[in-house]
């Protein structure tokens, strides 16, 4: 009985021991997650000052002439003239015009990128047959394709997307397949001995593993979606913010060069952010 006893005692010890460690842990965790929210508040805190700083030394700068006023504008005169043509109605004409074809030319060359991407690591023969091609296609000026897009495709939409394709789908192609290549052989080997298929291999181990490369192109192909917009836009459009920065240059509203370039920079840190949020689910998850 005495035996018995201590056996008893010394689980019931060991019991309250691993439930004390593990309210330490979990206290300690709460004070990592608490210091975490702390950095990342004082971070946005600082970005933030910083941007007011900034908007506020220009502003002064602007209405009290230490800069050209013509050249460079000022906040508050930048605001007044995209709250007019948003009152007018044709700011949001010009800004849904240009979203829509960054986002058409951002979901299409990563989508186009990623399949070629696929299909080179499905068939090593094609992509020693192509990997020349994508080589040469990578080293061209892709905006020098433009005018040559226009009169193929008409001085239109399709040109402005063909453009902004032009430019993503050549670095996605690269950029995933070099992925695909870099997966672990051991994986592979593990699915083919128990008698899993090329497909069973790609959708187990090849796609999941090149997430993070896949999000991070997406993040590439944000700026590289709007750069090939707005230089389509140069070109040829009626609409949308690139056309508003030339028609600014041609009549010399630098004002209207200035904000038009303002929105492009807020609408491609919402779609960056839009891809960071993407990230978290689907790397976060993965980890999980």
């Amino acid at each position: 009985m005495d035996e018995s006893k201590t056996i008893e005692a010394e689980g019931t010890v060991t019991i309250s021991g691993g439930l004390h460690s593990q309210q330490l842990a979990q206290k300690e965790y709460d004070r990592f997650l608490k210091a975490e929210r702390k950095t990342t508040h004082q971070v946005w805190l600082t970005q933030a000052a910083i941007l007011l700083l900034f908007l506020a030394l220009w502003e002064v700068a602007g209405r009290n002439q230490w800069i050209d006023a013509l050249l460079f504008s000022f906040p508050s005169r930048i605001g007044a003239l995209l709250y007019s043509k948003w009152v007018d109605g044709t700011l949001l004409i010009h800004v849904g015009v240009t979203l829509w074809e960054t986002v058409v030319g951002f979901l299409l060359g990563t989508l186009v990128g990623t399949a070629v991407a696929t299909m080179l690591w499905w068939s090593p023969f094609l992509s020693k047959v192509l990997d020349p091609y994508i080589v040469v296609l990578n080293s061209l000026p892709k905006v020098a394709l433009g005018p040559l897009f226009i009169v193929a495709l008409g001085p239109g939409v399709l040109s402005i997307i063909a453009t902004t394709l032009s430019i993503t789908v050549i670095i996605t192609i690269l950029t995933v397949y070099g992925s695909f290549k870099e997966v672990d052989a051991n994986y592979t080997k593990v699915i083919r001995i128990f008698g899993g298929s090329k497909s069973t291999v790609f959708q187990k181990v090849i796609l999941p593993a090149s997430y993070p490369t896949i999000v991070s192109t997406l993040k590439v192909n944000v700026g590289l979606s709007w750069v090939g917009v707005i230089v389509g836009e140069f070109l040829v459009s009626k609409e949308g913010l690139g056309y508003l920065i030339i028609y600014g240059f041609q009549v010399f509203n630098f004002t209207l060069v200035i904000g038009s370039v303002l929105l492009i920079a807020v609408a491609a840190t919402v779609m960056y952010q839009a891809v960071a949020y993407l990230e978290g689910k689907l790397i976060g998850n993965k980890r999980n």
